[in-house]
């Protein structure tokens, strides 16, 4: 038994590309991979090491993944620790979530029989018919590989990457208006004083402001100033792999003149990913008007179908409604998805997939249905300051924003307050 594992930033879908592999004289015993024919991630094995060998797939159940995002891919291949080859399975996982049930390696092909590779570990590269190719494009790191079949758990472990007991986070998305002008919220560069720098990894291009209500202005500093009914800004998404675990947060100044015309009911929208169908968001940050004199902080998700149509919710909700203290200054609102933290469903069974939300530095203990059970992935406009989701063109932000931020990964609160939260907020 084994159990390979790499984050993979794949950034071209037109054809094969290999993550890891391990090739023999003719062929490769095990393949971690983009398939351009199924659209999918795949983990497969080989029956024999010949040039026309029959492959046996573990495939991905979602096809299309995101390009330019970071996605932790698995592949084990577990002997159920005996000599007998009839049981031999292997089984795919992406961002920790199973793929399917294990394959029967010999259900698949009768002919198959478990051989070793003899020409090393190939990272980026496979070998077919006694050629090598099906290069990767993009980015590969964190490779791991195990002598053994790991656990689902152990396999969630290991996607959480730890680092002194807290998880790894990557920070691919930062727009910041704060040092921006003209018609567009630019990037933020990796060094804060190097504001022509281009060495931060993950360039998306700026967010493109709204033809009105929308400016970068400010008497106290500049933002990106919205009139909570026709402003925006927007840039294409998704900047994340969102049925992994990722953390999306906003510095935002709401304006409470304008939100105290506006009726029960109102959300304003800080930011927030379009799904690829539907007139929904994958996620969002957004203030609510559930009472007259009354706002209410919240993060949610949701998951559709191929036709739009709501499958799933996830919401978290802030304790306490906005305070004096909150009107008229900067808060960082977090929203953090863990697709690791498990829940229990209304049916009792145990899901994985939560939504916190954090105001500053404080984590909100939400008595909402805060579980996503249906893994969902955006696409499209990813917008500050309404609904990026098509046709929906309401929920427009009536206040301020100074940056939005995307991170792979699910912070913890310490994290939040260290990396996120100014003491102000």
């Amino acid at each position: 038994s084994f159990t390979v594992s790499a984050w993979a930033y794949l950034t071209d879908a037109s054809a094969n590309h290999v993550v890891l592999s391990a090739p023999g004289e003719y062929g490769s015993a095990f393949t971690l991979y983009y398939s351009s024919a199924y659209k999918k991630w795949v983990f497969n094995r080989t029956d024999r090491d010949k040039n026309d060998p029959v492959y046996i797939r573990s495939l991905a159940e979602a096809e299309s993944p995101p390009l330019r995002v970071w996605t932790h891919l698995t592949g084990v291949f577990d002997t159920q620790n005996d000599a007998d080859k009839s049981n031999d399975t292997i089984q795919l996982f992406i961002n920790g979530r199973p793929q399917g049930n294990p394959v029967v390696l010999a259900d698949v092909a009768p002919t198959y029989e478990p051989w070793t590779a003899d020409r090393n570990l190939m990272i980026g590269r496979s070998k077919v018919a006694g050629t090598y190719g099906e290069y990767f494009l993009g980015r590969v790191d964190e490779i791991a590989v195990w002598q053994d079949a790991r656990t689902p758990e152990q396999i969630r472990e290991e996607d959480r990457l730890d680092k002194d007991g807290a998880p790894t986070n990557e920070l691919v998305a930062h727009w910041d208006a704060t040092i921006s002008q003209g018609s567009q919220v630019v990037e933020s560069p990796e060094d804060p004083d190097d504001l022509v720098s281009t060495t931060f990894p993950y360039r998306r291009g700026p967010m493109t402001l709204s033809g009105s209500g929308a400016a970068l202005t400010g008497e106290d500093a500049t933002a990106l100033v919205l009139n909570g009914s026709s402003g925006y800004a927007s840039a294409t998404g998704p900047v994340v792999d969102e049925t992994g675990s990722f953390t999306v947060s906003a510095r935002v100044r709401l304006n409470k003149a304008l939100l105290a015309v506006k009726p029960v009911g109102y959300r304003g929208l800080v930011a927030a990913q379009a799904t690829p169908v539907g007139k929904e968001s994958s996620w969002a940050l957004w203030v609510e008007k559930p009472a007259e004199d009354t706002y209410q902080w919240k993060f949610g998700r949701t998951a559709v179908d191929r036709s739009g149509k709501v499958t799933d919710t996830a919401l978290a909700a802030a304790q306490e409604t906005v305070g004096e203290k909150e009107w008229d200054t900067w808060v960082d609102v977090t929203g953090v998805f863990d697709a690791g933290l498990p829940f229990t469903d209304g049916d009792g069974d145990q899901q994985l997939g939560v939504a916190e939300l954090f105001i500053g530095q404080f984590a909100q203990q939400s008595p909402s249905d805060i579980g996503l059970e249906v893994p969902q992935q955006g696409g499209g406009a990813l917008s500050a300051g309404r609904g990026s989701a098509v046709g929906a063109t309401g929920h427009y932000l009536p206040g301020d924003l100074a940056k939005v931020r995307v991170w792979t990964g699910a912070m913890t609160p310490e994290q939040v307050a260290s990396q996120i939260a100014q003491p102000s907020t």
